[in-house]
């Protein structure tokens, strides 16, 4: 089964100059068509066009309703699972019995003192007193 994913653009609400658009509706079908050859471009199907209202402020309190012109488009989704095969590893690793048994045990006590680190030690001390 094919999966889509959707995604909806404003549409151009001027049109583009160009030398072959003499009339304002060929300007506007300039900047429609290049846009929905933008979106094919990057894998886009557009799918329709919809104008929906949206409730906007207006003022300090008002509220108006505006109505936005959108242009819809869809392109399928390849799943995860048919294109990535999980693969078995070269070499297995070692049960965690074995792991904990082969690391060694930990030191205990306090490490001793470098002669770098009682030199500071003996620094701090003089300037302490």
């Amino acid at each position: 089964m094919t999966s889509f994913e959707y995604t909806a653009i404003p549409a151009p609400s001027r049109g583009e100059k160009a030398k072959e658009a003499k009339t304002p509706t060929d300007r506007y079908a300039l900047a429609l068509t290049a846009e929905l050859n933008r979106m094919a471009a990057d894998g886009w199907e557009y799918l329709r066009s919809d104008v929906l209202p949206s409730e906007e402020r207006s003022g300090l309190t008002g509220r108006a309703t505006v109505y936005h012109n959108l242009l819809i488009f869809r392109r399928a989704v390849v799943a995860a699972t048919d294109t990535v095969k999980p693969q078995k590893p070269a070499v297995a690793a070692p049960p965690v019995a074995e792991a904990a048994k082969e690391r060694p045990a930990p030191r205990s006590g306090i490490r001793p003192a470098s002669a770098e680190t009682q030199g500071a030690a003996k620094a701090i001390s003089n300037d302490e007193k």
